[in-house]
């Protein structure tokens, strides 16, 4: 009998533990399931769209698409594409590693009519072997140089590069010497250069007997500029300073020396001097000429609909929708009449609006130097959307 009754418990405790050892393999299997396999995906997510390309539907859709007109969308799938441990290009000014917030990072750019591809570096080293790239501009054009560097480094895992400086010029080239693209099975050596050249104004600042004089009338350094391949102009954030930061201590505007004008109007001039410039001494059947549209400063927090906020500090979130509410600034609409009809010889990267929507997406405070900056923009961050749309209308040009 009591042999009978040990056997029946060895059993029901057996099948207890069978049961226990059953529901805690679920549990953890679920665990697993809940943070594991969903990494994984994202992760997956995330090596597509890195490495999809362009497809021949795509480009389609892209050529009945305004790239410019959408609104910011969370991706909680998005994940920077680098950062300040994989890229050795970010400068303090834009490394943005202290901000205690992430969400600034999960935001993509989608238009109203169609998805916007993702920057694929190694598409761009493969199609642009041997050309020159320059950036022109000021430091917004260096905060996209930034990320288009950042972009390129981090596409080909071990890719090498060197560095070229002069006074007004720094050139970065990346090599890739013997490396088998996948899927084509083929050694290819790749030669591409990424230029910055520091012009505040594009037209020139001369020094003369009565001190700096900004040249409304001329581009001197043109000679250098056309000798690229693709060339990325910007300028505007210097033309309202006042001294003391103003670098010029008077402006010749048709052969006239006067101290001072209305800076509206000084812009335009530059502007349509510059457009000449390019019509006139650009190759365009061999160069490709862009303007880089406005960024974007956000101090003033009527201007996006919070009237008596001061400065992008705790903006965590852009501009719901697609119409920011201080509209589209002056110097915005001057750069759209002055390249009006001009979109043969120049492409205009429109990002104004799409940059003002993003109040969240500044350094602030957390910057690798001192005071609030509400100007430029972290990195990784919305120069990346910069590029992509520079990527995606280079190829459209291209093609």
């Amino acid at each position: 009998m009591a042999k009978g009754v040990n056997s029946t418990l060895v059993y029901i405790l057996g099948a207890l533990f069978m049961v226990s050892f059953v529901f805690v393999f679920e549990a953890m299997l679920t665990i697993f399931s809940t943070f594991y396999l969903d990494a994984f995906a994202k992760k997956l997510v995330q090596i597509e769209r890195n490495t999809k390309g362009i497809s021949k539907h795509e480009q389609s859709e892209i050529r009945n698409c305004n790239l410019f007109e959408g609104s910011w969308v969370l991706d909680d799938y998005l994940d920077p594409l680098y950062n300040t441990t994989t890229c050795p290009f970010i400068r303090k000014t834009f490394d943005c590693t202290k901000r205690p917030d992430r969400q600034y990072l999960k935001y993509i750019w989608q238009p109203t009519a169609c998805n916007l591809p993702r920057f694929d570096g190694r598409d761009f080293l493969k199609r642009f072997n041997g050309k020159q790239i320059m950036f022109i501009g000021d430091s917004l054009s260096l905060n996209n140089y930034d990320s288009f560097l950042c972009l390129l480094y981090v596409s080909v895992p071990g890719i090498n590069y060197k560095t070229k400086l002069t006074n007004q010029s720094v050139t970065v080239i990346f090599e890739i010497s013997s490396y088998i693209i996948f899927l084509d099975f083929h050694l290819k050596d790749y030669n591409v250069s990424a230029t910055l050249f520091n012009s505040l104004y594009l037209v020139d600042v001369e020094e003369e007997h009565i001190g700096k004089v900004l040249k409304l009338n001329s581009i001197k350094n043109g000679e250098i500029w056309k000798q690229a391949d693709v060339l990325i102009f910007n300028t505007w954030l210097w033309w309202a300073r006042r001294k003391p930061r103003q670098p010029w201590d008077y402006i010749e505007d048709g052969g006239k020396v006067v101290k001072d004008m209305n800076r509206m109007v000084a812009f335009r001039r530059g502007l349509n001097t510059w457009v000449k410039w390019v019509e006139t001494e650009v190759d365009l059947t061999k160069t490709k000429v862009f303007y880089q549209g406005e960024a974007a400063s956000h101090h003033y927090g009527e201007d996006w609909g919070e009237p008596g906020v001061k400065g992008c500090l705790n903006q965590t979130t852009p501009v719901a929708g697609s119409i920011y509410p201080g509209g589209l600034p002056l110097p915005a609409k001057i750069v759209k009449e002055v390249l009006k009809n001009k979109s043969k010889s120049i492409f205009l990267l429109d990002i104004t609006i799409l940059t003002h929507l993003r109040k969240d997406g500044h350094p602030g405070n957390y910057n690798g130097y001192g005071g609030v900056d509400c100007t430029h923009f972290c990195l990784s961050g919305v120069p990346d959307t910069w590029n992509q749309l520079f990527y995606v209308s280079l190829l459209h040009l291209t093609s």
